[in-house]
């Protein structure tokens, strides 16, 4: 039995529908859908939902809708955010209207179209805060802004999240000082 599914869900101020098998959550930020599985059953009782599986076979997927309806309602009620951190000598990033720019020390600005449902902020040159209601939204974007120049371990230049776990290595040792 799924311990993540049994737990309800609070909608703080946002509402739940579900017709067939669309589940739609409106919020204060917006309004998000998802498509889920018909042997899936949500109910909302005393402002949570609940969400059931019918069958035995259908106990992971309470658990994964039960986060997918979570996260669509803070998405809707909070807001998701990211922050980008940028290091490298010379880089910088900035927002032009529906644009984000970066100066990664490349031949070329890089210019990526920020997405509709996105707000992208530069606090600082160094710094990027991506934010949304969509959470899968919020990452994607966030991973298409880091490909542009990967964390490099040796140097550590490149893009990385803020939080994440860098590993720095020593570079080449063996052979120097050797005749």
């Amino acid at each position: 039995m799924s311990r993540i599914g049994n737990k309800p869900i609070a909608l703080e101020g946002a509402t739940f529908e579900r017709e067939n098998n669309l589940v739609t959550v409106k919020g204060p930020k917006g309004t998000l859908t998802q498509e889920i599985d018909r042997n899936i059953a949500t109910e909302v009782v005393d402002g949570a939902v609940h969400v059931k599986y019918e069958g035995a076979e259908y106990n992971a997927k309470q658990g994964l809708y039960r986060a997918l309806i979570h996260n669509m309602i803070v998405g809707v009620t909070k807001g998701w955010s990211k922050k980008l951190i940028i290091s490298g000598v010379g880089y910088k990033a900035s927002v032009s209207g529906k644009k984000l720019q970066l100066g990664l020390g490349l031949s070329h600005q890089v210019n990526l179209d920020i997405p509709e449902g996105l707000t992208v902020t530069c606090p600082a040159a160094l710094e990027v805060v991506v934010s949304g209601a969509d959470r899968q939204q919020v990452g994607q974007f966030c991973a298409v802004i880091m490909r542009q120049r990967p964390y490099e371990p040796y140097h550590g230049y490149g893009i990385h999240a803020e939080g994440d776990r860098l590993v720095r290595k020593v570079g080449k040792a063996a052979g120097k000082g050797k005749k």
